[in-house]
Order: C-alpha cells, then sequence, then structure tokens
C-alpha cells in the first residue's frame, strides 16, 4: 500500500513538473487543451447524446469519440474525416463505414445542444475571469443573429452524382452573445435552400424578457418583429424592403451624424398581417452613409421598440455596425477552421461538422479573454489575431496530449469557473504577445488588365523579369 502511494506520488510530481514547463513554453496549447476538456469532456459529451438524442443511439461507438474525430478535421490537424479515422482506429470499435453512417445520421437537435453545452461550460469562465468585452448596451444583453448557409459539397451522395447544380448541405442560423464572443446557440436546417424566416418559431423559443436581439433584413418579418416584443424583449432589425407594411406617425428628423454618415429618426406603426389587427409602434431610424454598401447602398433602415431613454437613435445606429461582429467571426471560422467539408454530402454530417467548429471557436474565443485578463483589454483587442491563436494551438496540443496524462487535465477542469478561469489567467500570463500579433493589410492594388503574351500559353518568369530589369537571364 505504501509502496503503491509513493509510486503514485512520484508519478504525479512528474507530471507536474512537466506540466510547469508546458505552461512556460507552450502556453497557448496548455490553455487550449485544458480548455478542451472544460467544455468537452468525454463523460459530459456522452450523458448530453443520451439525453438529447431521439433515434439515435450508443452501441459501439461513443458520441465523445465522433466530436473527437470530427474535430481533428475542423482544426485542420487532419486534412479529411478518413485521415483522421487512421489516426484513432485504433481507439474506435467500428469500421470506417459504420463512422461514415454515424455522421450521417446525426441530430440537428444533438447539433444545437453540443454547441449550447460548451458555451454554458465556458461563459461563467470568461465571466469570473474578467475578461469579456465591454456590454454593447449595459442592463440589455445583446444576442445577434445571423445565418451561415454552407458551401456546396462534393457530389459524393449517390442520388446527386449527376447533379450539375452544386448540392447545399443545409445552414445554420448562429446566435452569438457579443460580450464574451460566444456562439451560445445554433439552429441546423437540413434545407439548403431555406430561408432565415422559415426558422421563425425556433428562434423565438430562445429569446428571454429584456434581450436586445439585432439581425439583418433577412429576419424582417412581421412574425419575428411580433414574437421579440410578445416576449418583452427588444428587437433591433434593418428594415426589409417589402416584408412589413408601414405607416409613418411622425415627422422624420434629423439626429446629426455618427461616423459612417447622418442618422434621420421617425416614429412608425407596424401592423399584423393576420386578422387580428395587432399593431405596434416602432422607431425607425436611418443612416444615410457617406460610403455605399458593397450592394451600393446609400441608406440603411433599422427599426426597433428600444425607448429612447434606453438608447438614443445615434446609439442605435452605432450598436446596429457591430453586427458585424458575428460576419468577422464568420470570416475568422472560415479562415482558421475547416467548418466546410467538402467530402460531407449528407446534410445532417455537414452540419455536425460546423456546430463542432462553432464549438473550437468558442474554446479560441475563451482564450483570448484568458489574453485580455491577463494582459488587458485594449492591448489585446488591438494587436492579438485569433487567427495566430488557433495556429500555435493546433501545432501544440498533440504534443501536450502525449506528455501528460489524461488525469491531469480532469483534476484541472473539473472545478469552479472561479478556480479554472484564475488557471488561465496564469498561464496566460506567460503568452508572448508578439508572436500573435495581428498584420491588417494595406488599400488592395487594382489588378491590371492582362493585355501581354495573348499568343503564348505560358511564358518563362526569369525572362520577363530580365527584360524587365534590364538583367541576363540567369
Amino acid at each position: 500500500m505504501g509502496g503503491g502511494k509513493s509510486g503514485g506520488g512520484a508519478k504525479s510530481l512528474v507530471a507536474d513538473e512537466v506540466l510547469g514547463r508546458l505552461m512556460q513554453r507552450a502556453p497557448i496549447g496548455v490553455m487550449a487543451r485544458a480548455t478542451i476538456e472544460r467544455a468537452l469532456s468525454p463523460e459530459a459529451v456522452d450523458k448530453l447524446f443520451e439525453k438529447t438524442a431521439d433515434t439515435q443511439y450508443v452501441r459501439q461507438l461513443l458520441f465523445s469519440s465522433t466530436v473527437n474525430l470530427m474535430s481533428l478535421v475542423v482544426c485542420r490537424i487532419e486534412p479529411a474525416v478518413h485521415a483522421a479515422y487512421q489516426r484513432v482506429a485504433d481507439d474506435l470499435p467500428v469500421s470506417v463505414q459504420a463512422l461514415y453512417e454515424k455522421l450521417a445520421r446525426t441530430e440537428p437537435k444533438v447539433c444545437s445542444a453540443l454547441v449550447r453545452h460548451a458555451a454554458a461550460r465556458l461563459a461563467p469562465v470568461i465571466k469570473e475571469m474578467g475578461g469579456g468585452l465591454p456590454p454593447l448596451l449595459p442592463g440589455h444583453p445583446v444576442r445577434i443573429l445571423d445565418g451561415a448557409h454552407l458551401a456546396s459539397t462534393e457530389r459524393r451522395v449517390k442520388a446527386i452524382r449527376g447533379s450539375v447544380a452544386g448540392p447545399l448541405p443545409g445552414h445554420s442560423i448562429v446566435v452569438l452573445d457579443p460580450s464574451s464572443m460566444l456562439v451560445e446557440e445554433t439552429i441546423p436546417c437540413e434545407d439548403g435552400h431555406a430561408q432565415e424566416r422559415s426558422l421563425t418559431p425556433d428562434i423565438l423559443a430562445l429569446v428571454q424578457p429584456g434581450e436586445v436581439w439585432m439581425g439583418d433584413r433577412n429576419f424582417c418579418t412581421v412574425r419575428l418583429l411580433f414574437g421579440i416584443v410578445d416576449r418583452q424583449a427588444f428587437p433591433v432589425i434593418r428594415q426589409h424592403a417589402t416584408n412589413v407594411s408601414w405607416l409613418p406617425v411622425g415627422k422624420c428628423r434629423g439626429l446629426g451624424r455618427i461616423e459612417s454618415g447622418r442618422v434621420y429618426e421617425q416614429e412608425i406603426i407596424i401592423w399584423a398581417d393576420d386578422p387580428t389587427g395587432r399593431a405596434i409602434h416602432m422607431r425607425r431610424i436611418t443612416l444615410l452613409l457617406d460610403k455605399p454598401t458593397t450592394n451600393e447602398e446609400r441608406e440603411i433602415h433599422i427599426l426597433t421598440t428600444l425607448p429612447e431613454r434606453v438608447a438614443s437613435g445615434k446609439r442605435i445606429a452605432r450598436l446596429y455596425a457591430r453586427r458585424w461582429t458575428l460576419e468577422n467571426s464568420f470570416a475568422e471560422i472560415q479562415k482558421m477552421l475547416n467548418g466546410e467539408i467538402a467530402p460531407l454530402g449528407y446534410p445532417r454530417a455537414a452540419l455536425f461538422g460546423f456546430s463542432v467548429a462553432l464549438v473550437a471557436y468558442n474554446i479560441l474565443s475563451t482564450i483570448k479573454a484568458a489574453l485580455r485578463a491577463a494582459h488587458g483589454h485594449a492591448q489585446v483587442e488591438q494587436t492579438v489575431s485569433i487567427y495566430y491563436i488557433a495556429d500555435q494551438a493546433r501545432a501544440t496540443v498533440g504534443g501536450i496530449d502525449a506528455a501528460t496524462p489524461p488525469e491531469c487535465w480532469t483534476d484541472i477542469c473539473e472545478t469552479t469557473p472561479a478556480r479554472f478561469g484564475r488557471f488561465l489567467v496564469r498561464v496566460a500570463a506567460n503568452v508572448n504577445l508578439n508572436t500573435l500579433r495581428r498584420h491588417p493589410r494595406g488599400p488592395k492594388t487594382p489588378v491590371p488588365k492582362r493585355t501581354r503574351f495573348r499568343t503564348h500559353t505560358h511564358v518563362s518568369t526569369a525572362k520577363v523579369l530580365a527584360e524587365a530589369t534590364g538583367r541576363v537571364t540567369p
């Protein structure tokens, strides 16, 4: 008995020494490994699946094993699902064909539950660290809505092999909390042609009293606007040109300028398109842009029921501009993660891959929050690129896993949000921010018209350079 305790104690000391060294030399990897365990511990993920799934069940392949395998592809550690399967085949009790069938049957509600579970595990940690961003509207939690339509997949599914048109595997409604920068909810839809408004009941089920829900004009429907108001929440939705009927009540008055243009406000009435004849008073905020949008639009109209004492017209115009936070998040996911896996032709498999990418984004957001808590909000927000956080995590997590026992991470992560947050901040203090520095590009150089060498199939770059510089071709 005594010898066993001594051996266990020695093993623990070695693990602590290794972890201490890793915290100094690979702090991003340590934070990533710990946060993964916190968000996606296998036991919790398997319980979530058992509780949520309706038609699927566990016979041999655990849901946690499927999530782990998919994360290898999403994080670009492996190029494809088959390659990821070969990497972990010794730990999986099923064939690769059985794995693909499991992916193709993953229920959308399980995808939603996975994203919700990870966000719920990480949000209290960010709050305890003090790593969140300042609230956009103090006293009113803001939620940003947007739709992510997945790119067309390869034609591997037998039913679409002869299709000329690109097969769309579906889309997801994503809900972002801009204070924590966590994706709190996702609503997957298998119909690639379905519009965002078709998921209105699912959206309204998430709305809580006092919240502010922002979205683009795809969400501007009478049903959604009335539904948000009926739940004692506040819409901040860009007006669609034809989706709602409205009448002006007061005169349009100028409110002055903000950074992007002039702001105007007018009180209007919107009525329901049903026999009830209900109507609500709304504020219509108009932003006359100095520079047109990419669609050459000069005016943006925003509908809201926020009282003026809570937010002036100028503040609402600035608030709506923050909707691009979610657009930027989508761009970051596309750049650093493989959330749209082209070979996964079955809609449920594709949506599952995208949901795992959202979880990975939440893990990276938590690491960035720890950096803000350790190094200061302004410095991190101005200089740190989440792309380089992902790059360092991808390069080091595998080695850290090999060097440390699994129980090491269980002990760290199964604790209170406050203690786990203190651990992340302590590790984040060792990060050299210069290795994560963003490099904003300057204005794009216009592409010149290509008029030379029209009769050539190809040219020698060395000869063209020699001709341009007057040097002899080597």
